[in-house]
């Protein structure tokens, strides 16, 4: 349980989150996915890295569980760790290609709309049900998968949207079986690895640059009005009724 780095193969890091039973982060796995990925980065032997997830999907966000257990601490914690993981994933140093199956939500957004490519199983599903949890957070990254319109639909309903809209969106390279999901995303990653490493590296800085909005700042603002939910009791009354029959 928890973040591990394994290399399977010459040049390509595999960062995979582990955090039963459905990889809804706490604080501390935040920042742990944070410092495995710019360690991989960082590693001049890795020219790609692999985010990928175990168990039964990939991200369920963060873990509402701790932050209404433990209050405002959790809550600006959680802010701080999701802004380091998201920030990580879009600043490694090499490209980041997102191994994604089952469900992908909130958080798991962030570091999807984040990464550099995306490989999905058929039963992946994507969304941002933060209205419904009482928070807010992570249209920067939807809205790098989706068109904007459509983005705020999803946003405003809390629905989910499959690999396969994705793909026909362009967001994701490919979409395949789960059971073929590990080899398609190893041989694009490898197609990746076997380029010139310090090229790639300028590259991945390159292209950064370019982009039209920046992430880290977008996704800061959006943040502060998740905390005047919190301060406001807006975020509270909704985050009770979290789990609940009925809600």
């Amino acid at each position: 349980m928890g973040v591990s780095t394994s290399t399977p193969e010459k040049g390509i890091s595999v960062v995979t989150v582990d955090f039963p039973p459905v990889n809804a982060l706490p604080v501390t796995g935040w920042f742990a996915l944070a410092d495995a990925v710019r360690a991989a980065g960082r590693d001049p032997g890795t020219r790609c890295v692999l985010l990928a997830a175990a168990g039964r999907g990939f991200n369920a966000g963060v873990d509402i569980k701790e932050i209404q257990a433990e209050g405002p601490s959790a809550l600006v914690g959680a802010n701080r760790g999701c802004f380091e993981a998201f920030a990580a994933v879009y600043d490694c140093e090499v490209p980041v290609v997102a191994e994604v199956h089952g469900f992908c939500l909130g958080g798991g957004i962030g570091l999807v709309g984040n990464a550099d490519v995306v490989v999905a199983s058929e039963d992946a599903t994507f969304g941002l049900p933060e209205l419904d949890r009482g928070a807010l957070g992570a249209a920067t990254h939807l809205a790098r998968l989706v068109p904007r319109h459509l983005m705020r639909a999803l946003y405003y309903t809390s629905r989910t949207v499959t690999a396969a809209e994705l793909h026909a969106h362009g967001s994701v390279w490919r979409v395949v079986p789960r059971e073929a999901l590990r080899a398609a995303a190893l041989e694009l990653a490898r197609e990746i690895a076997a380029k010139d490493g310090e090229l790639l590296r300028l590259a991945k800085a390159a292209i950064n640059g370019i982009d039209p909005v920046d992430v880290r700042r977008s996704y800061r603002f959006e943040q502060g009005f998740t905390y005047e939910a919190s301060v406001s009791g807006v975020a509270d009354r909704v985050r009770d009724t979290f789990g609940k029959e009925g809600a």
